[in-house]
């Protein structure tokens, strides 16, 4: 199910704001009369979908088809630190994705529909594939000298946000036997993250002290350009390179009239922007080597921005503006050299992998006060201007092998050096050794029941601005920076059980628990102030089903019915009270259901939908509240699949007025010992979402 990014996130960061013109539905495309996809081959354990499966849906590209694929949802790369072990659950011709800016999404997208072959639905402990575990599809793809594919995406709302005509991509392939090619122009754009209503400010005895009217917009345009090739020499080498430069054009406007129960009313004024841009390169080359394969794997990424952000009051009685201005120039990098050895041996697959990756992030802050004359002064603003690098180094042995015909195992283990190095003021280094590594088992029980079970020990990421100081104009909220930040480390189990149901689908149910050390959460620092810190430990626990039914059991020709549902159980010790409480800001419910239903013996198709989230308090040291859209959205589409040849979706988001909702307690000071200062709330309205897609083939 697709989501939108509304106004209540960029309320706190216009950042959030980048809906980047999702889909009002699912990226699932439906066309004629054909049977809905049926796998063969389920007795070795590995479901076969040919092209033929998915004929009714009329797909363009490879995802059409993989969305459409019964109780399988696609999941990208986890944004683990550096390359590491594989982790989307879809690989291309058996191989593993290394592009980290184009991801699997983007990939699947460029791959037209008439080059696969077939795509393999297979347990991924029994791919010898390091780090992969669960369900895992196997997209196989077929030869095409040239093709073009193209997608054009526009929306526009009602009310406060700008329309967008000028999303979408286009890009131009070909694939022979021994060399294949792609390049991709594609420009993102957000045009989503709008809103307007009314907020309340009251006293600490619920007196109404002041009342805003809000009108909020975000606009963002992120061209890019992509190419990849692939060459196979006749001895059996492959060779990859790919690169991609891409900019981004960000503003955020947030404007307040302000009207007092007591005082001079006044118009807040927010604005930021954000410019930049940013680069990646990469390769692989994989040959033989002894026994077995080498692939060794380069991958060099940078970007620089240069953000402002302004809050400015403006008074009606003609008193001299007062405001504020915060701007920063950040450049970040990374560096990645990797290895993987794989071989035969001992009745298994044997993988070795060793890893260097280098990441860096420089940042200069200023902090300035608008004057009486209207012009900005530069004041002091420690911890904002520093430099972060982290050198890391990782090592993982890999082992995977079948303990019986319909049972298999995969165990790695290995660990990780990094050495944090910071600059500025507070500057540290510091070295680490974490260890890692997990164990999978894949069981098919009997035909058509699969079931996996993994145990890893994992490393998360670090976010390198968390080491300097930061401020929000829009939120008055301070974040002092922390040079003593470490990874979080975590144990955690997924227990995956896949079952067909024959004619009427599939189901997926997982389990999964995580035990977490040194987590993330906000922290008191010196002079009351408060930054991102390591907590001792922190669990998470939960279970997602998800399933895909047919209806032409029951009659309804044509048409499916996918259910997601997710619920999540979290526990940490609040840093500042010392109390037990859950992960602050987290959604811990998850409804997602869509009806699809393509009509027999036509080229049209229509459905809709709703989406239910539930989202905790969150927690600052200074203030606590809630912060959420919705909780429900409801939404539909209509498309034809033969419109001069292209395919044509009409959607509509948020047809029963979900709404952007805040409720805010700020304090004067840290929370557990201080007077409430006031308390906010806000319910702006998203207004309903007019999106339109156009797909096709030249």
């Amino acid at each position: 199910m697709a989501s939108a990014a509304i106004a209540a996130a960029a309320a706190a960061n216009p950042a959030y704001a980048q809906d980047q013109e999702q889909d009002a539905q699912s990226e699932t495309q439906a066309d004629s009369i054909a049977p809905p996809p049926d796998a063969i081959d389920t007795a070795s354990g590995k479901r076969i979908f040919l092209p033929a499966d998915f004929a009714r849906f009329a797909p363009r590209n490879a995802l059409d088809m993989l969305s459409e694929v019964p109780g399988f949802t696609v999941r990208g790369e986890d944004g683990q630190r550096g390359l590491g072990q594989a982790s989307a659950n879809v690989l291309i011709d058996g191989e593993r994705i290394t592009n980290k800016s184009d991801g699997i999404f983007t990939q699947l997208q460029r791959i037209g529909s008439d080059r696969v072959e077939r795509i393999e639905i297979v347990d991924g402990a029994t791919l010898g594939i390091a780090g992969l575990s669960g369900q895992v599809a196997n997209v196989i793809t077929r030869p095409d000298p040239l093709s073009g594919r193209f997608t054009y995406r526009a929306g526009f709302r009602p009310k406060y946000a700008e329309p967008s005509f000028i999303g979408g991509e286009v890009s131009i392939s070909g694939a022979g036997e021994s060399l294949e090619w792609t390049v991709a122009l594609s420009n993102g754009v957000g045009r989503g993250g709008a809103g307007g209503g009314e907020a309340f400010i009251f006293d600490p005895d619920g007196n109404l002290l002041e009342t805003r009217d809000i009108s909020m917009q975000f606009v963002g345009d992120f061209p890019k350009v992509s190419g990849q090739v692939q060459w196979t020499s006749p001895g059996g080498t492959v060779i990859n390179a790919n690169g991609n430069y891409r900019r981004n054009y960000e503003n955020y406007r947030d404007f307040q009239f302000r009207d007092l129960a007591t005082g001079v009313d006044r118009q807040r004024n927010f604005e930021a922007r954000d410019r930049g841009w940013a680069y990646e390169l990469g390769g692989d080359i994989q040959f033989g080597l002894g026994p077995g394969k080498l692939k060794l794997i380069g991958l060099e990424r940078y970007s620089r921005n240069r953000g402002r952000a302004d809050s400015i009051l403006v008074f009606e009685d003609g008193s001299a503006d007062i405001g504020s201005r915060f701007a920063s120039f950040t450049e970040g990098g990374e560096r990645i050299g990797r290895a993987e050895y794989s071989w035969n041996m001992l009745g298994g697959d044997w993988q070795l992998d060793a890893e260097a990756a280098f990441n860096r992030l420089d940042r200069t802050s200023q902090l300035f006060d608008l004057d009486p004359s209207g012009e900005f002064v530069e004041i002091a603003f420690p911890n904002g201007t520093g430099g972060v690098t982290e050198d890391r180094y990782e090592t993982i042995l890999t082992h995977s092998r079948s303990l019986a015909d319909n049972l298999s195992i995969q165990i790695g283990a290995g660990g990780e050096y990094s050495t944090i190095a910071q600059t500025g003021a507070g500057g540290l280094t510091r070295s680490f050794y974490r260890p890692k590594g997990s164990v999978n088992l894949a069981w098919q029980a009997e035909e058509g029941l699969d079931i996996s079970l993994e145990l890893a020990r994992t490393v998360g990421q670090l976010s390198f601005g968390d080491f300097l100081a930061s401020v929000s104009l829009n939120q008055n909220q301070l974040n002092a920076g922390n040079v003593e930040l470490v990874p979080s480390q975590s144990w955690e189990v997924d227990l995956e059980v896949v079952k067909d149901l024959g004619s009427w689908g599939s189901t997926e149910l997982t389990v999964f628990a995580r035990s977490i050390e040194d987590y993330i959460e906000f922290i008191p620092v010196e002079g009351g102030l408060e930054t991102h810190g390591n907590i001792d430990s922190a669990t998470i626990y939960g279970i997602r089903w998800n399933s895909t039914f047919q209806l032409d059991t029951i009659g309804f020709k044509g048409a499916q019915l996918e259910v997601t549902l997710q619920l999540e159980e979290s526990e940490l010790t609040d840093p500042l009270t010392g109390e037990s409480r859950s992960f602050g800001g987290h959604q811990d419910r998850e409804v997602d259901v869509e009806l699809r239903h393509d009509i027999p013996g036509s080229d049209w198709a229509w459905g809709a939908g709703l989406e239910y989230n539930h989202t905790l308090p969150y927690y600052r040291l200074g203030e606590m509240g809630l912060n959420y859209e919705g909780p429900t959205y409801t939404y539909a589409f209509i498309e034809h699949k033969d419109v001069f040849g292209m395919t044509a979706n009409l959607s509509i988001f948020n047809l029963t007025d979900g709404r952007a909702l805040q409720d805010r307690f700020v304090y004067d000071g840290y929370r557990d010992r201080s007077p409430l200062l006031f308390r906010e709330t806000q319910d702006l309205s998203v207004q309903p979402i007019f999106n339109f897609k156009l797909t096709g083939e030249f």
